[in-house]
């Protein structure tokens, strides 16, 4: 339903500029189309259809990057006071939440110089905290999809709108073009998306307190499949909502386990929680430039292992437990050098930790004090104390560091 599929230069990047457009070229993975691409598109057609009486299918919108993609139309309707059009998102090869739901578009016009007003509809979330691009109270439509809607509203109004009625209290019968003095160019757009509250339980916008469904989202429009995108892109704004919230101690956290470790440690907020995952250097750079006072990082011992011994992706197919390198450790710790080589060839990190723990080598310590001086490294002098705790996957603590600046 495109005109990108299988080109290399995407959202406009193209494979000799290497990034994220090359990394889609080499993989041969298919993109999508964001939930902001797909309302505009939504939006188009029912503003159209409001103006003219018939529904463009495909409808065809113009992008940031300049592509022109087209869309069909899932779901229609056309009243005297409103049009309505769906979409359903195509996130093409990426693993997203919103692949297959229908995004939904009703528009009604609006007296002249009211501009377009956005509304949420069902499965669309409302903004109820601070630190987000969108003031509290409006629906979770990011600034870059607005400004893509507002533009293809003022070209739809360019191209059928007759101006007339609106602003009178009149209805404008569809079909007519009488709009309102602007051309049609005045209008209440309510996004909408069919089970969004319930697919919104698997995002982070409960936790970010965007309430009640899914966000619009999307800046080129284009969905290039780059599983771990959206987390990192998460991680930041979880960053900046506990910023605005005044937080001075968040916790990264690697799971769910590790977040109540971090609850009953230290009685932090939901917003004072980051749900980091295996992007432990998307944590450490972002608050390299947006510093809160205090860093507790949690998570497994082998994860953690990861990030002291350097790694910051600490995904298991990007990175892996050195166990000789916790064998040094435990030589560091006081083994000796028959337990420092059961610790090397152990079948596991939990393996080795249990030998050093059987010898009274607090090697969980060990290995928190050296992931706390790699973060600190990561951060390059930012006014961030850290502190790191490990946790076997029961949850108990088996090692900590004293927070460090």
């Amino acid at each position: 339903m495109d005109d990108v599929n299988g080109v290399g230069d995407v959202g406009g990047m193209s494979e000799t500029k290497g990034g994220r457009g090359a990394q889609l070229k080499h993989t041969g993975l298919r993109p999508g189309w964001t939930t902001g691409a797909c309302a505009t598109a939504a939006v188009t057609a029912a503003h159209t259809a409001l103006l003219t009486g018939d529904f463009p299918d495909p409808v065809t919108i113009t992008l940031p990057k300049g592509h022109t993609p087209s869309f069909a139309l899932a779901a229609e309707e056309l009243t005297s006071t409103h049009a309505m059009a769906g979409i359903v998102k195509d996130a093409g090869d990426d693993p997203d939440v919103t692949h297959g739901a229908l995004v939904r578009a009703t528009v009604r016009l609006l007296p002249e110089g009211a501009g377009v007003v956005f509304r949420a509809g069902p499965g669309v979330g409302t903004v109820t905290r601070p630190g987000l691009p969108l003031p509290v109270g409006e629906p979770a439509v990011n600034p870059v999809p607005r400004q893509l809607i507002r533009d293809h509203v003022a070209l739809v109004a360019r191209t059928y709108g007759t101006g007339t009625g609106a602003e009178t209290g009149t209805e404008a019968p569809p079909g007519t073009g009488a709009g309102n003095g602007t051309g049609g160019g005045d209008v209440e757009v309510t996004l909408s998306v069919d089970h969004g509250e319930e697919i919104a339980r698997s995002t982070w916008n409960p936790r970010l307190g965007i309430l009640g469904g899914l966000s619009i989202l999307g800046t080129t429009g284009v969905v290039v499949p780059y599983s771990c995108s959206a987390w990192i892109d998460s991680i930041r704004r979880g960053v900046d909502v506990a910023r605005a919230a005044g937080r001075t101690h968040v916790a990264g956290c690697t799971g769910a386990t590790s977040e109540k470790t971090v609850v009953a440690e230290h009685r932090l907020p939901e917003d004072a929680l980051l749900d980091m995952g295996d992007f432990a250097g998307a944590v450490l750079k972002y608050l390299r430039r947006h510093p809160v006072e205090r860093l507790t990082l949690c998570g497994g011992f082998a994860k953690l292992s990861k990030l002291a011994a350097g790694h910051l992706d600490l995904h298991s197919g990007r990175s892996q437990v050195d166990k000789g390198f916790l064998a040094r450790l435990a030589h560091e710790g006081g083994a000796g050098e028959a337990l420092c080589a059961e610790v090397a060839h152990a079948n596991t990190g939990l393996a080795a930790l249990q030998l050093c723990a059987a010898a009274g080598v607090p090697l969980g310590d060990l290995v928190a004090a050296a992931a706390r001086d790699q973060a600190l490294s990561v951060l390059r002098g930012a006014p961030v104390a850290v502190d790191v705790i490990c946790i076997d996957r029961a949850g108990t603590v088996v090692g900590r560091s004293a927070p460090a600046v």
